[in-house]
């Protein structure tokens, strides 16, 4: 919950105009340690194969997200640098991201997709997958165009991390509410 809480802060318009854009940076950095660690945490705990390889891939997605979010706390960076260091590691991570919740769903609904709205693990399935969809989507507008050097689309950037975030805190909560 804390890294999703981190990640949500630091996409909240307003945020990056009221402190340094270090604190900005420095904000996802933290949650992206979050992240890992729950992950890390999930895959430790793992019981089946399939509950193993998904918590593998999402592992590995939150070490990409690590290196997205500390490299962008380095200033000064081409497009081509910032293409290089930030976007793909980003766009990486969230495939990673894409692929893990996608098993978790399909193995919730017992199939490769369905809506079971009375159990819980499929609203945290379904969010967690809901969560990368918005994820991907941010990945893709930070894409930083080399003619202009703005992001492909900063608003679908910032607002997909939003609301990526908000759905894995959304599903985290329900986790803890479920393991309670």
């Amino acid at each position: 919950m804390v890294g999703s809480l981190c990640f949500a802060l630091g996409s909240v318009p307003g945020y990056a105009s009221l402190v340094d854009p270090a604190v900005v940076g420095g904000t996802f950095f933290v949650g992206s340690i979050f992240f890992t660690s729950a992950a890390l945490l999930q895959f430790v705990q793992a019981r089946t194969r399939v509950d193993w390889w998904a918590s593998l891939i999402q592992l590995v997605g939150t070490v990409w997200f690590n290196i997205n979010t500390y490299d962008a706390l380095h200033t000064g960076l081409d497009a081509h640098e910032e293409n290089l260091r930030i976007f793909t590691p980003d766009f990486i991570g969230s495939i990673c991201f894409l692929v893990s919740s996608w098993m978790a769903y399909a193995v919730v609904c017992g199939r490769p997709f369905g809506i079971e709205r009375g159990r819980t693990d499929w609203w945290i399935s379904a969010a967690n997958l809901l969560g990368s969809v918005f994820f991907m989507a941010a990945a893709f507008a930070a894409f930083v165009l080399p003619s202009t050097d703005n992001l492909l689309d900063a608003s679908l950037a910032n607002s997909g991390t939003l609301a990526g975030a908000l759905c894995f805190f959304w599903a985290a909560r329900l986790q803890v509410t479920r393991s309670v």
